[in-house]
């Protein structure tokens, strides 16, 4: 096999692998009643109508992972987590807004690892009374923190027009159009992040 050959098959190999990027859904609630697996599962299936990632979403509830460092607590969720979080190559998180800011959970989920999260792109998909604007702009300096780029555009679902009574979700059309801009940023960030990692 000659050099350019070698050369052009690996360069091709990159892409393939590169067009494949997992791409994880975080559902970022975990209480009772939530909205936020409505939320998860349309994301998932506009992103999927997209055919160019492996979308899967990823509830913290799923795992136990108790207040980071709370003496005696069970944390047999912790490998696991870390195991699903590694595997991904970019997210879009579905932030609710809780007291101006993100839920315990997700940030209690964020600060349980460090490595796993670093060098990889984000997506913001925010609801609340104003869309969860303040939830979302909290997220971003934390993913700063943890070496993750957030892209611009944000999905910013309003409790009065998006859902029904504030628990059966029904977006308006524009949101589509929103969460696909989204992923047309968050895709080629993760591609490029990709490369150095």
């Amino acid at each position: 096999m000659g050099f350019l050959t070698k050369l052009f098959g690996v360069k091709q190999e990159e892409e393939e692998t590169m067009t494949k990027l997992n791409i994880g859904i975080i559902l970022g609630s975990t209480r009772e009643g939530r909205v936020s697996p409505q939320v998860g599962a349309w994301v998932k299936e506009v992103a999927d109508k997209r055919g160019d990632a492996n979308y899967t979403v990823i509830d913290i509830a799923d795992y136990k992972l108790p207040l980071l460092g709370e003496a005696g607590a069970d944390a047999s969720g912790a490998a696991a987590w870390s195991e699903i979080i590694a595997a991904q190559d970019g997210f879009v998180f579905i932030v609710q807004e809780y007291n101006h800011s993100i839920t315990g959970a997700l940030k209690n989920a964020l600060d349980y690892l460090r490595e796993e999260w670093n060098n990889k792109a984000a997506g913001i998909v925010s609801y609340g009374s104003v869309g969860g604007a303040r939830a979302a702009e909290h997220l971003r300096g934390i993913l700063g923190e943890l070496l993750v780029a957030d892209v611009r555009v944000h999905p910013a679902l309003s409790l009065f027009t998006d859902f029904e009574n504030g628990t059966d979700f029904k977006p308006k059309a524009v949101q589509e159009d929103s969460v696909n801009q989204m992923l047309d940023q968050l895709l080629p960030w993760s591609k490029a992040l990709f490369t150095i990692r």
